[in-house]
């Protein structure tokens, strides 16, 4: 489904009231703007929002006393658009409406409660207090009207008018008394105006007699004072001619006093210049002559202490090497030492070991013979005797027993005679 959307714009003087789908079962109020609306599916319809003036004519009206009076009032009312309450109240009750429509309504309004508070006054209480009844007018209507989202903003009541001659009646009588309050005036301001005319020349005497008598006074006064102020004036004078002798003096010596003041100040000026002629010139000496000799002694001083280090490092590195040098060959020296001393200890342990092999060796070799010399004489022996103290071994076991102990003390006698223990080294190699 396809839809035509338009733009609708009002005005700040009007408002649009938009109705139909996409509003959620209650009408869009617009005031001064736009909006888009589907022309197929919604309804906009405008609302005047200007100031409407009201002519209310009511004629012939009885009053609260029955006298019958005809009334003019003015008024100005309006739909209220920014309250949302009162623009949906407008809406129900005058949407599609033009403004003489809605005018009418107002108008019809007004002109009802203007007659129904014309019945509930006398005539004298509306003529002479307009006010209370443009408000009472005011009130009433602003409540009726308000339902309908319209506000009274003024109400005034304009003219009033009878056709019987009740108002020209009163007009009359209030006449004929203030003209007879007004010739009574009259006498009585004449009469106070002749008293007080008789009062005020005799004032005007007295004031006459009195400012002439103050005047003499014054005469006398004022020569007494004109001669007490010519001696001051002379005085005065004479000492303003002293003072001025006495302050063109000052005023001289000040001006002298000035002159040196410039001299000295042209003097320190000239110093000040000269001194800064001399700044300059040390400057300039400065920036031509020690500035480059400094950078220059600078420059060579820092030569001559880069060389000085070159030197001292390279006497620094020979020496390093040196030492180096000889901490490598002592080095080397040492550790020739501990090699040819770990050689010799071996060569000693090899000695000694060998000492002690050839020991063993030996006694291994030499123990048959002493064993063979020690039995020799044994056995060339034709008869042993052999007494027993009745303990230990009997017979031949005792003589192969004193044989192998004194084979037994053979290698403590070895030891004592070479210092080598037999057993020890058995005990080692086992």
């Amino acid at each position: 489904m396809c839809f035509d959307i338009g733009v609708v714009v009002c005005g700040p003087n009007e408002a649009l009231v938009i109705s139909g789908m996409f509003q959620g079962g209650k009408p869009t109020f617009i005031t001064g703007g736009r909006a888009i609306v589907c022309p197929c599916i919604q309804t906009v319809q405008r609302i005047t929002l200007n100031t409407m003036t009201l002519s209310i004519y009511t004629e012939r009206v009885y009053t609260a006393h029955g006298v019958p009076i005809s009334v003019i009032g003015t008024a100005q009312v309006k739909i209220n658009g920014s309250n949302r309450e009162m623009l949906e109240a407008a809406a129900e009750q005058f949407g599609g409406k033009s403004e003489e429509d809605i005018k009418e309504i107002c108008l019809a309004t007004l002109e009802g409660h203007q007659r129904a508070i014309m019945g509930n006054m006398s005539v004298e209480e509306i003529y002479k207090d307009r006010q209370t009844f443009s408000t009472r007018v005011f009130d009433v209507a602003s409540g009726d009207l308000i339902n309908m989202g319209i506000m009274v903003i003024s109400y005034t009541l304009k003219d009033i008018r009878d056709d019987v001659g009740y108002l020209a009646s009163l007009g009359q009588a209030r006449t004929a008394q203030v003209k007879r309050d007004a010739l009574i005036g009259e006498a009585e301001a004449r009469r106070d105006a002749g008293i007080a005319e008789a009062l005020a020349e005799e004032e005007r005497m007295k004031a006459k007699l009195l400012n002439d008598i103050d005047i003499a006074k014054s005469k006398r006064d004022f020569e007494l004072n004109k001669a007490n102020y010519d001696v001051e004036v002379n005085t005065a004078k004479a000492e303003a001619e002293l003072a001025y002798s006495l302050q063109a003096a000052k005023v001289q010596a000040k001006i002298k006093e000035e002159e040196m003041q410039v001299k000295v100040v042209e003097r320190e000026q000239n110093i000040r210049i000269q001194e800064q002629e001399i700044m300059r010139k040390e400057k300039e000496l400065d920036s031509k002559v020690r500035k480059p000799a400094e950078a220059e002694k600078y420059r060579l001083e820092k030569i001559a202490e880069a060389e000085r280090m070159r030197i001292v490092l390279e006497a620094e590195a020979l020496a390093e090497a040196k030492q180096l040098k000889g901490d490598a060959e002592a080095y080397a020296i040492e550790e020739l030492a501990k090699a040819e001393a770990e050689q010799m200890a071996k060569k000693a342990d090899a000695w000694k070991e060998y000492k002690e092999a050839a020991m063993v060796d030996m006694m291994l070799k030499v123990l048959p013979q002493v064993a063979a010399e020690v039995s020799a004489p044994i056995s060339q022996t034709k008869k042993i005797t052999m007494v027993n103290s009745g303990d230990g071994p009997i017979g031949a076991s005792r003589v192969t027993g004193e044989i192998l102990e004194i084979m037994g003390s053979l290698p403590d006698t070895v030891e004592k005679l070479t210092g080598v223990s037999i057993s020890k080294i058995l005990a080692r190699r086992h």
